[in-house]
């Protein structure tokens, strides 16, 4: 059973897409914040991160930067997870180490197809 983590400040969407997740078969863990996801991150090595890019204490941006640059953490996928749809945005989250950009609200179905291709890569 893949590990997915996510870190999402908001309660009603970690919730939502925690649901989804376990109902697809997927072992979910959370961080509420940038740095607890960092360290969510590099202690659980978790197989992929859904990544909020707005979060207080450490945004998505510096926090999927941080992860990245750790010997550990090169190898995780991070999907940005995000309102934010602009391509300057997108561009953003790319450079700080995204592996792929979803917007919200979620569409599931494109969710899981991008969650799918990136563990079936690993």
């Amino acid at each position: 059973m893949a590990t997915v983590l996510v870190v999402e400040d908001d309660d009603t969407n970690r919730e939502l897409v925690t649901r989804f997740l376990m109902r697809e078969g997927y072992r979910v863990l959370h961080a509420v914040n940038g740095r607890q996801g960092v360290d969510m991150a590099l202690k659980e090595r978790p197989d992929l991160i859904l990544m909020d890019l707005s979060m207080p204490e450490m945004d998505g941006f510096e926090a999927s930067r941080a992860i990245k640059t750790h010997p550990f953490g090169a190898s995780i996928p991070i999907i940005a997870f995000t309102a934010h749809s602009l391509s300057q945005d997108v561009r953003k989250a790319l450079e700080a180490g995204c592996d792929h950009y979803e917007t919200k609200p979620v569409l599931y179905p494109r969710l899981m197809r991008k969650i799918g291709s990136l563990l079936d890569g690993k």
